[in-house]
């Protein structure tokens, strides 16, 4: 059933979401500290026992100096720099197996795919962890810190998702001026995030986007994970002003605003997890070229491989040499 406003509603829709006063300059001390980090990026060959692809371990440093793994796949053989798409992960994945997600390297991309501090147990594994000093939350870590947007844990997370970037643009298997973000849930909220905090993107592709209108997305679904928000300001009853200001500093609307890469997004119409009014909130506010894939008879899955063969399509037209 669909789990939002009608078609021609959704066509209309604009988010409430405000940005704050100081949000540009909240993200600019934030990864201006970072950038006071070497990215120090360490790669070590993983035998695969693939013949058409090679793997390597990736090491950077990301929020505050903190190591921060990822996968890089590469085409064997391949000679020349090559265009990349730098992937992020779903909420509760990590990077997962060297065997997985195989498809961006095999289409002749440089992949560099991010593992997620203090995820990666949910459904695939993670090895990085987030050191950061513990505050009441409810399980999941969508609450944790958010009584201060210093202390959010997407800050962490989305200066990683930027350093990330960082880290490709400095190899030399990677053409610095064609790199492209992409991810699915969660994945497309980050993806989202960095178009709005670089201008170095040739390509965005955000499938579903989770960490989207957060105004609206909070109190319309009783899906996790956006229903952690409201199980928490269920207790902390006298915080709902102060968890919305922090929030705002981490909504894809805007990102989304300050963003000027061309961008692919899907939505699915029958989408608990991510509703999809809250994923028009932030198509409508993005500033650069857009297109948008519509799913009407699906959840959260969205278009599945439909959504990545079309992605497929998009990257090529845009990243090609």
């Amino acid at each position: 059933m669909l789990t939002d406003l009608p078609l021609p509603e959704l066509a209309t829709y604009r988010s409430s979401q405000r940005t704050p006063d100081d949000f540009a300059d909240f993200w600019a001390d934030t990864l201006a500290e970072a950038a006071g980090h070497d990215l120090d990026v360490r790669l070590r060959e993983v035998p695969t026992g693939l013949t058409t692809l090679v793997t390597y371990d990736v090491t950077f440093r990301g929020f505050a100096g903190q190591d921060v793994r990822a996968w890089l796949r590469l085409p064997a053989g391949a000679t020349t720099a090559l265009p990349t798409v730098v992937e992020y992960v779903g909420y509760g994945g990590g990077r997962g197996h060297a065997l997985a997600n195989l498809l961006w390297a095999s289409a002749g991309f440089a992949h560099l795919q991010m593992d997620t501090r203090g995820q990666g147990s949910s459904w695939s594994v993670g090895e990085t962890p987030d050191p950061a000093v513990a505050t009441p939350q409810v399980p999941g870590v969508l609450t944790r810190g958010i009584g201060d947007p210093a202390d959010y844990y997407y800050r962490r997370f989305l200066t990683d998702a930027v350093r990330a970037v960082d880290a490709a643009r400095s190899l030399p298997q990677v053409d610095p001026a064609r790199v492209a973000v992409l991810g699915s849930s969660q994945g497309g909220g980050a993806a989202l995030a960095v178009a709005g905090l670089r201008t170095d993107l040739a390509a965005v592709v955000s499938f579903v986007p989770f960490l989207c209108d957060f105004p609206r997305a909070t109190r319309i679904t009783n899906a996790y994970p956006y229903r952690e928000v409201a199980d928490y300001l269920a207790v902390h009853r006298e915080s709902i002003e102060r968890v919305h200001r922090t929030l705002a500093y981490f909504d894809g609307v805007n990102f989304a605003r300050r963003a000027t890469a061309p961008a692919l997004f899907s939505v699915a119409l029958m989408d608990a997890t991510c509703p999809p009014s809250t994923v028009y909130g932030a198509y409508h506010a993005y500033a650069g070229p857009r297109e948008l894939l519509v799913w009407e008879y699906n959840g959260h899955e969205g278009g599945g491989i439909l959504d990545e063969a079309r992605a497929l399509d998009f990257l090529r037209a845009r990243l090609a040499g």
